[in-house]
């Protein structure tokens, strides 16, 4: 069914979309996004991801592939090191596929399932930098300064986008 959709060029094309999305928006809203001493950052790829998940339905989509790739080209573009996010977003998906299979997927539990994966990507980024010494921030002032406001922002940005991108997902299966 997959291989038949006009998902299999949609779904691409919105994560790039997204990925972009996500620079402008930190480019445009930096003095308000990086003011120190807190930062928020933001991850629309990553909810892109999760609702690739949501709503996928009987299609089985490859999203694992995708999220590698989005990865790669995530790490190189914004942060020069070829790394950490290959493996983390396929972990974004694998983490709520196994979740869907216990729970419904609708709005609340999306939600829930969207402050996880923001909460470990952030994590893991962050001990990463701590391994390679490109912070010295502590874990304290992490999860005040940078994961606290990475996840209002980020799940604001899922309240107001959840049913837009649903759309997009109905109209593109």
């Amino acid at each position: 069914m997959y291989r038949l959709s006009k998902m299999r060029f949609g779904f691409p094309i919105g994560l790039f979309l997204l990925l972009f999305i996500d620079g402008s928006i930190s480019q445009v809203f930096s003095q308000q996004m990086f003011n120190t001493p807190t930062v928020m950052v933001s991850h629309l790829v990553v909810l892109w991801l999760v609702c690739g998940v949501l709503f996928e339905e009987n299609m089985a989509m490859p999203l694992a592939k995708w999220a590698a790739v989005i990865g790669a080209v995530f790490a190189l573009y914004y942060t020069g090191i070829f790394g950490v996010y290959i493996f983390v977003f396929p972990l974004v998906v694998y983490l709520p596929r196994q979740i869907v299979n216990y729970i419904s997927p609708n709005f609340l539990s999306g939600l829930l399932i969207y402050f996880i994966d923001i909460t470990i990507v952030e994590a893991l980024s962050f001990v990463a930098s701590r391994v390679v010494h490109m912070t010295s921030m502590s874990g304290s002032s992490f999860l005040v300064n940078t994961l606290g406001p990475t996840l209002a922002f980020n799940l604001a940005m899922f309240v107001i986008l959840y049913f837009p991108i649903r759309w997009v997902y109905n109209w593109l299966k």
